[in-house]
């Protein structure tokens, strides 16, 4: 029998199971069993552990072996063989409850990663994870299944990201996570970057990309994905809770589209498998080829739902930035024949959106929603990689949450790199049309860690719908409950500095929306 694996995981900011509770005796379940004559392997659980889209009775469990996570050829250290692996479910980090076990093969056609997605779980409650194989027992992760349909819900807290280019600085928001234990986090998109980076000050970077080179094979979105999974702090928090993710564009390449032009079939097929290989996400995600169904929704009881969107694999091209200004650039961004979403996922939203089983709405999405207006004229245009680019099927969605009384919409957002509050309007030029919802923008966890300047007071006249605006790295923390939803702005005061005592994490701003009141009111 191999060594077994020591490490332990944190959990909620407190120390997990030691690793002698781990580890001392191996348990009667994990016996060592391999595929016929797999070869022998050190350390495979470099990845951590992962849980995820969580429902009221099932979430999915996830690792990925890997070894050697850097290896060029994308199998992380794996020989060229199928491995079992062990996994077992508990009410108590001890173990001493087991609800569930059972087996899985972790094949080198699916890179060595493991989807296990347990069912006939209790809704609403707390559980333990953890896999074994070839002697090595994995860190320890918590989760939790949803409450019941319509269970009656006081309190969901939830923290959202997006955008962490692994060389542009620390993982510092995640430890701000795990203090705040969140029961769920939302990932909006760019989990990795298939490019260098771009950074104005690339001297200041504080960490280094195994290979420079840009992302377009499997092997290489293996490996890329695979060093961002080798953080600690992403690791921790991936340990915490269970995730919903997205992707946006990095994850396969910069402003790709519904179309071939600029990423082709093949690399889209090619970021596709090894998101999902990555990814705690159900196997109704697993590609086929060149598409994933990633569009889907969560309930958490009768307090709040979660309508997740594609906002990339489903539009038309992008038309060329018009840069302010009016002509055919802003003729083609305001034809109704175009769709950020899609005529499917635009029509499956609006029809979920014909019932309002919770208390909150929260649409998971990636890019700006509200209008960023730089001129206050309403003839030029602007921002054409945003639902701006795509005017009428914004206002397909607003009018479908306006006509069919949706009571608290909230747009979630990422992608921008900068910490966002805004009012949602049918029309941002008439400053008096009435608000039917809010969009909360979080920050990036690292990317583009360059300063960033605050909107002018000008700029700000213009768009009066726009409440905060900050250029600083972080996270958002929601808390939601009956009467109200509450967003802390958090940001990271140094992401290149890596020692996190000289790091100032904290609430940079906070706004509540009343259930009922549609608007921002700053706390």
């Amino acid at each position: 029998m191999g060594q077994v694996n020591r490490r332990a995981v944190l959990l909620g900011g407190a120390a997990a199971v030691s690793a002698a509770a781990l580890t001392s005796t191996l348990p009667s379940w994990a016996n060592a069993r391999t595929m016929a004559a797999a070869p022998a392997i050190h350390d495979p659980f470099q990845l951590g552990v992962a849980s995820g889209d969580p429902l009221p009775d099932s979430v999915v469990l996830w690792t990925r072996l890997a070894p050697a996570p850097l290896n060029p050829d994308g199998f992380g250290g794996m020989p060229d063989a199928s491995y079992t692996v062990d996994w077992e479910i508990a009410n108590d980090q001890a173990f001493s409850s087991v609800v569930q076990r059972g087996s899985a093969t972790a094949a080198r056609a699916s890179g060595h990663s493991v989807h296990i997605e347990p069912v006939g779980l209790a809704p609403g409650r707390e559980y333990f994870y953890r896999f074994k194989t070839s002697g090595y027992l994995s860190p320890v992760g918590r989760t939790r299944t949803a409450p019941a349909a319509g269970a009656a819900v006081d309190q969901l807290k939830y923290c959202f990201s997006s955008c962490q280019h692994w060389e542009e600085g620390w993982y510092h928001s995640y430890k701000g996570m795990l203090a705040d234990n969140p029961e769920l986090v939302l990932f909006l998109g760019d989990y990795m970057y298939e490019r260098k980076s771009g950074r104005a000050a690339a001297e200041l970077n504080p960490r280094r990309l195994a290979f420079t080179e840009d992302v377009t094979t499997l092997a290489q979105y293996r490996a890329r994905h695979a060093q961002h999974k080798t953080d600690a702090d992403l690791q921790n928090a991936h340990a915490m809770a269970p995730w919903i993710v997205v992707f946006d564009d990095h994850e396969v390449m910069n402003n790709w589209n519904g179309t071939t032009t600029p990423a082709t079939a093949e690399r889209k097929a090619n970021g596709f498998q090894a998101f999902y290989e990555n990814m705690p996400i159900r196997s109704t995600a697993k590609p086929s080829g060149s598409t994933i169904r990633l569009y889907r929704q969560f309930a958490w009881g009768n307090l709040a739902r979660f309508h997740l969107l594609d906002t990339r694999q489903y539009r038309n091209a992008q038309v060329p930035d018009p840069s302010g200004d009016a002509g055919p650039a802003c003729t083609d961004m305001r034809s109704t024949s175009r769709s950020i979403l899609g005529t499917a996922q635009e029509a499956w939203l609006l029809k979920a959106l014909e019932t309002a089983p919770a208390k909150w709405d929260f649409l998971g999405q990636q890019v700006f929603f509200a209008t960023r207006d730089g001129d206050g004229n309403k003839a030029t245009c602007e921002s054409p990689d945003s639902w701006q680019g795509y005017e009428a099927s914004r206002d397909r969605i607003a009018k479908g949450i306006v006509d069919r009384k949706v009571p608290n919409p909230i747009v979630l957002t990422g992608d921008v790199h900068r910490h966002w509050a805004a009012d949602l309007r049918r029309d941002y030029f008439n400053h008096s049309d009435p608000v039917f919802g809010s969009e909360l923008v979080t920050t990036s966890v690292t990317s583009n860690s360059d300063t960033a300047s605050d909107p002018s007071s000008t700029w700000l006249s213009h768009n009066p719908h726009i409440k905060y605006c900050r250029g600083k790295r972080g996270y958002v923390r929601v808390t939601a409950t009956q009467a109200q939803m509450r967003a802390d702005f958090m940001t990271v005061s140094d992401t290149a500095e890596y020692d996190f005592s000289k790091v100032t994490l904290a609430a940079d701003r906070s706004y509540v929306v009343e259930a009922g009141r549609p608007g921002l009111q700053r706390v």
